[in-house]
């Protein structure tokens, strides 16, 4: 029960992350780690109970989606399923010792783009303003290449998405967020989907069900919340959520 209440609780949070910002993986898959599920099998569980929070999150920003640039939201969204495709299936398809080597350095790879996202994205927007911004084709592009991250590990490919567009179109992040959470919950909808009929998550349904009803209600939650939190309060505790994460996955390993 207190495994149960630890996983529940997580996906509370891990929802929560994700619809104000991205980055639910950040506490999902350490909590998973720590009562006993191997990295690959962890990885899955989480994904497969993030979807529903990240569909209700996009559910509720559905009628304020804009097209990113000049690509349409159906290409957009096509890229970002047949991305995640891919990366969920490398993941399937490599050794587990792949990632499990792999997911301290993506941790930290996730938690630096966190830290210097909007530093980087203020500097190279300033650049690019002078310019007329990525064409479609670079986007979408773009876009698969994130959306296969997405599918292989997840950790804040919400984060990376925010900033492809904003370094690349100019595209501010308010304006950009409902596509980026409907783009989320696409990477994470196609890949949860691939991760619960091959991977080892049925196995363990009970902490997948807690997981998945916590990131459900978090997801709910979040979107709600990130309309009134301040933006800083909230990337805040994101990147000491990270950062703490990543360190302790150093020491573990």
């Amino acid at each position: 029960m207190i495994e149960l209440s630890l996983v529940l609780l997580t996906g509370v949070a891990a929802g929560v992350l994700n619809s104000v910002g991205g980055g639910g993986t950040f506490v999902a898959l350490p909590a998973l780690v720590a009562v006993g599920l191997s990295p690959v099998t962890a990885n899955a569980v989480a994904r497969i109970a993030l979807v529903p929070g990240a569909v209700t999150g996009a559910w509720v920003y559905r009628r304020e989606i804009a097209p990113v640039g000049a690509a349409s939201a159906i290409a957009l969204t096509a890229t970002s399923v047949v991305g995640s495709g891919v990366g969920a299936c490398l993941l399937l398809v490599l050794p587990a010792s792949s990632f499990e080597s792999a997911s301290p350095w993506l941790l930290a790879f996730a938690t630096v783009v966190l830290a210097l996202g909007r530093r980087l994205s203020r500097v190279v927007s300033q650049v690019s303003a002078r310019s007329a911004g990525m064409s479609p084709r670079a986007v979408l592009i773009g876009q698969f290449l994130i959306a296969a991250y997405g599918g292989y590990f997840g950790g804040a490919v919400g984060i990376l998405m925010m900033a492809l567009w904003s370094i690349g179109l100019g595209l501010d992040t308010a304006a950009g967020n409902p596509m980026r959470i409907t783009q989320l919950a696409a990477v994470f909808l196609t890949s949860g989907v691939l991760f619960l009929f091959t991977s080892d998550a049925l196995h363990t349904p009970l902490l997948l069900a807690a997981l998945l009803v916590g990131a459900t209600a978090g997801g709910f939650a979040g979107a709600h919340l990130a309309r009134r939190l301040p933006a800083r309060l909230l990337r805040g505790v994101l990147l000491a959520t990270a950062t703490v994460t990543t360190v302790l996955y150093f020491l573990r390993g």
